[in-house]
C-alpha cells in the first residue's frame, strides 16, 4: 500500500500544489489523503494511481474552499509559495507552463472545481470519466466545465513558447543590470508594460500594489539594490529561471519572472517567510511524473 502511494507522491503532490498554489497546504493534502488510502481495501482497487488522483483531488478542493476564505483578507497582493524546481522541469514547457507563478495566479480566477478540472485535464491529461468520479460530476458536465475553463485561461494568458535558454539569457541580463545599477540596461530587459508583484504576507515590506511600467519597476527595484543581493541567479523557480535575494547579508525572498519575446512582462517577488521554508529544502518537484 505505502509502495503504490510513494510511487505516484511527485503526481499527488504537484496536483494538489496547482490546485492550492501552496506547498505547506499540499503537503497535509497528501497526509490527509495518505490516511484516507490507508484505509482503502487495494484488492478492490482497479487503478491505484487514478484512485489515488481522485482522494487527493477530494482533499485538495475541500483545503481549497478554506484557504480561498482566508486569501480574503490577506495583506497585500498574494503570490502562490514558490518552488525551486530541477531544471528539466524547464525543459518540459508544458509541465513548466503550468506550474509557472504567472499560471498560478490565472488559476486562482477560476472556482474551485474549474481549477481541479483545468489542472487534471490539461496538465495531467486525465480522462473525463476520470475527473467526473474525482469532483463528483458527471462526465459530461465535466467536459463543459473544462471547455470554459479553457477558455477563462486563455483569455487572461495566451500560451506562448519560451526556450528555457531565452528566458535564462533575459534573467541573466536583467541580474547584472541590477547589481550593477544600470538603469538603462535593466529598462532594456523589461516590457514596456512590465508588471512587478511583491508578496511580504503583512510580514515583511512590499508594495501593496502592482506596480505597472518598465520606468517605475526599474527605478522601484534600483532603489532598493544598494541592500539586496543575489544569492543564487542559477536557480529553477516553478519551472523557470529565477533569483534567491539577500538582504544585508539575511536570505529575503524569491524573485521569479515571467518573460516573452526576450523581455520581462512579469516580476514576482516574494517575500513573506511562511512561504520560503521550503526554499532551502531539498527540490520536491521533479518531471517525472506518471
Amino acid at each position: 500500500m505505502s509502495d503504490a502511494f510513494s510511487a505516484h507522491r511527485n503526481l499527488l503532490f504537484t496536483v494538489a500544489y496547482e490546485m492550492l498554489g501552496s506547498a505547506a497546504d499540499a503537503e497535509d493534502v497528501l497526509q490527509e489523503s495518505w490516511l484516507r488510502w490507508s484505509e482503502v481495501d487495494v484488492g478492490q482497487v482497479r487503478d491505484e494511481r487514478a484512485y489515488l488522483v481522485r482522494i487527493t483531488t477530494r482533499q485538495a478542493l475541500n483545503r481549497l474552499r478554506t484557504v480561498r476564505r482566508r486569501r480574503e483578507t490577506y495583506v497585500g497582493p498574494w503570490l502562490p509559495e514558490p518552488l525551486l524546481t530541477t531544471p528539466d522541469v524547464a525543459e518540459d514547457v508544458e509541465l513548466a507552463e503550468s506550474v509557472s507563478i504567472a499560471m498560478m495566479l490565472v488559476l486562482e480566477t477560476l472556482s474551485p472545481t474549474e481549477r481541479a478540472v483545468f489542472v487534471l485535464r490539461e496538465a495531467f491529461d486525465v480522462s473525463y470519466e476520470e475527473i467526473a468520479a474525482a469532483v463528483d460530476k458527471t462526465p459530461a458536465a465535466v467536459r463543459q466545465i473544462a471547455h470554459r475553463a479553457r477558455r477563462h485561461v486563455e483569455a487572461r494568458q495566451p500560451r506562448r513558447t519560451v526556450s528555457p535558454s531565452e528566458s535564462r539569457a533575459a534573467l541573466e541580463s536583467f541580474r547584472r543590470a541590477l547589481e550593477t545599477g544600470d538603469l538603462q540596461g535593466l529598462l532594456r530587459t523589461l516590457a514596456p508594460d512590465v508588471v512587478l508583484l511583491a508578496d511580504g504576507g503583512g510580514v515583511k515590506q512590499a508594495v501593496q500594489r502592482p506596480i505597472v511600467g518598465a520606468s517605475k519597476v526599474a527605478r522601484l527595484l534600483l532603489a532598493g539594490s544598494s541592500k539586496t543581493t543575489v544569492v543564487s541567479g542559477h536557480v529553477t523557480v516553478n519551472g523557470s529561471p529565477g533569483l534567491v535575494l539577500s538582504t544585508d547579508g539575511e536570505f529575503d525572498g524569491v524573485l521569479a519572472a515571467r518573460i516573452e519575446d526576450g523581455r520581462i512582462v512579469g516580476l514576482y517577488y516574494v517575500r513573506n517567510p511562511e512561504k520560503l521554508s521550503r526554499i532551502d529544502a531539498e527540490t520536491v518537484l521533479t518531471r517525472g511524473l506518471p
